[in-house]
């Protein structure tokens, strides 16, 4: 089986990549980066292509998602409220002006 070759992995497991590449390119990354950083993820989550004979497969860890949601969590509880405020107005400032620009664009 060549590098690369994605025949070995699982339905969902293709599926959470395409989910997770499409997450990084909506931040900007480039394709072939955000592909590349989303089947670590799955390998990383699911220990590698899970289709490989009878009793095949190892149960998820989901270990990268839940190490994200914790890293977001503790960089907003380091912030004071007005911090957090100001962020977020600013946030919407974006989202708004982003929405216009996909309008007129």
């Amino acid at each position: 089986m060549p590098r690369g070759d994605k025949s070995a992995y699982t339905d969902k497991q293709k599926r959470k990549a395409e989910h997770i590449e499409e997450g990084y390119e909506s931040r900007g990354v480039s394709e072939k980066e955000a592909e590349r950083r989303a089947w670590a993820t799955v390998n990383k989550d699911s220990g590698g292509g899970n289709k490989s004979g009878s009793g095949r497969g190892k149960a998820d860890t989901n270990l990268s998602a839940r190490k994200g949601g914790k890293r977001g969590g503790e960089a907003a509880a380091s912030r004071s409220a007005a911090e957090r405020s100001a962020s977020a107005k600013k946030a919407a400032v974006t989202r708004k002006r982003n929405a216009e620009e996909r309008r007129a664009g």
